[in-house]
């Protein structure tokens, strides 16, 4: 439960909220007094105050206006709050977004339902708007130092995103970050192209195995064993670092640009763009396994683009091969 003295109050033990703390709420409820009780309070205390009768309105607000924080009726008909919480964290446009549950059920089990449900907060029915706009003030607070930290990692072009491990979804992403993802084929959209983004495959089964290694104490150093991707001579590394709780974690991804290495491999040594690549990697001193998971292939894939450099190449071994590419390179 969250602690409301922390918010500054008058004489009279009201809630103090200046125009420059207060931020857009949205409150979602069926019942028009609660609507309008809410509002009025809300709307005195400096906040801008959209409203939404139903779970699947509510859905279409946060899409449009990404509010500060969503009051949620816990029991409405159709779409319910628990719904409407689950599918705003599924969704990494709203997933930062903290969520208020209002409800008049204070068993344990509506409780716990509400914070596996994605919310930070609850109140009980009937709604005492004193102590709403105290809570709100709070998690607002919070929320905005997240905000903050996004936007400064955005100004700097770092590319960060914080993923949940059990299932790679991406919880947040700078734009850089999700820019690389989409070069380097690292995203997935659901089965039906259409649900939260997710870490697609070899990215997902190294975050999986990260995190056990982290989980044991078994990590070879600070960020794990960063995994590298490459695509079309655009080459990242994932590095996982700490976790930030609730099973997500903050990895970091550092770009390097090879396309003008592999453009004068192709150019001199009259080879396709995938073979220049195999041919880049082998000098890298890679497998024909690495080799294969950075580029996204098999390694019999690899092992024939590898023949055909031979064959243009004049050489029999990767040795020679690669002592070729680098003095060509020198």
């Amino acid at each position: 439960m969250t602690n409301a003295s922390l918010v500054p109050l008058d004489a009279a033990g009201t809630p103090v909220i200046t125009p420059a703390s207060a931020g857009v709420v949205l409150i979602v409820d069926d019942q028009p007094d609660n609507l309008a009780m809410l509002h009025d309070a809300l709307d005195e205390s400096g906040y801008t105050v959209l409203v939404a009768t139903s779970g699947e309105s509510a859905l279409e607000r946060c899409a449009r206006t990404q509010p500060d924080v969503v009051l949620l009726d816990a029991v409405m008909p159709g779409l319910d709050g628990f719904e409407v919480a689950r599918r705003l964290k599924a969704d990494a446009l709203t997933a930062h977004v903290p969520v208020v549950f209002m409800t008049g059920l204070s068993e344990t089990e509506h409780v716990v339902a509400a914070f596996a449900a994605g919310g930070v907060d609850y109140v009980t029915k009937p709604i005492r708007p004193r102590e709403v706009i105290a809570r709100i003030e709070t998690h607002l607070r919070g929320a905005r130092l997240q905000r903050q930290a996004r936007n400064a990692l955005d100004a700097f072009g770092h590319a960060v995103i914080t993923v949940r491990a059990r299932d790679a979804r991406i919880v947040w992403a700078t734009p850089l970050a999700r820019e690389l993802l989409v070069a380097l084929h690292a995203l997935h959209a659901g089965t039906d192209g259409n649900g939260p983004l997710q870490l697609a495959a070899p990215v997902a089964d190294w975050l999986q195995a990260q995190v056990v290694l982290a989980a044991t104490g078994r990590q070879l150093r600070p960020g794990g064993q960063p995994l590298l991707l490459a695509r079309d001579g655009r080459r990242a590394s994932f590095a996982l670092h700490e976790s930030t709780g609730d099973d997500e974690w903050l990895l970091v991804l550092t770009e390097s640009d090879d396309r003008g290495t592999i453009e004068s491999l192709a150019l001199a040594f009259r080879l396709t763009a995938r073979e220049a690549e195999v041919l880049h990697w082998v000098t890298q001193g890679k497998t024909n396994r690495d080799i294969g998971e950075i580029l996204g292939t098999s390694p019999k894939t690899v092992t024939k683009h590898l023949e055909h450099v031979f064959q243009k190449l004049g050489v029999e071994t990767r040795t020679a091969a690669a002592n070729m590419a680098l003095a060509r390179g020198r």
